[in-house]
């Protein structure tokens, strides 16, 4: 009987011991496993915030920077044409060029879209605007009867993708964009 009990007593330690065992091990893979969620998590959240503060909220801003400049042409304004719709070009077109590993993969296509129709509006501006000798009698500068219109669909895409972001990032009330 003593033997008995010498031999169960055993087998309890022996289960308890391995059932340690094999807790320790599975809490260990459990919490690197969730340890390497949370950086995932905290790396794409990172992203999200990159992409918000230094590419998408700075183009969402001259978007609608040079919209309002084209809303309010009634004729020919180099002002308008040259510090905020040529420069509003050019930093949307940099950031594009500078930021592209910030640009959602999704939207690849629309940042080349937008980035043909800015090269080509530049080099008509430079051909109207720049040199020696201007001209200053050339209508504002379109590069939709070169056959590159603007982009419409592909700023929305650009707009649409910041308000998902900040919303996903900052929202207590949802961002509405336009």
């Amino acid at each position: 009987m003593n033997e008995m009990r010498k031999s169960f007593g055993q087998l309890v330690l022996a289960g308890l011991l391995s059932g340690a065992v094999a807790s320790v091990v599975v809490g260990v893979g459990f919490t690197a496993y969730v340890t390497r969620v949370e950086e995932e998590i905290r790396s794409q959240r990172q992203w999200k915030e990159e992409s918000v503060a230094e590419l998408l909220g700075p183009i969402n801003i001259q978007f609608d920077r040079t919209k309002r400049a084209f809303e309010r042409w009634e004729s020919k304004n180099l002002y308008l044409e040259l510090k905020i719709i040529k420069i509003g070009n050019e930093t949307i077109r940099d950031l594009l060029l500078t930021k592209g590993h910030l640009i959602p993969p999704e939207l690849l296509d629309d940042a080349g879209k937008l980035i043909e129709h800015y090269d080509v509006w530049l080099e008509i501006f430079e051909k109207q605007r720049g040199g020696n000798e201007p001209d200053l009698e050339a209508p504002f500068t379109f590069a939709g009867p070169a056959g590159y219109p603007f982009p419409r669909g592909s700023e929305r895409n650009f707009k649409e993708k910041y308000g998902l972001y900040w919303n996903q990032l900052y929202a207590v009330a949802e961002y509405q964009g336009e």
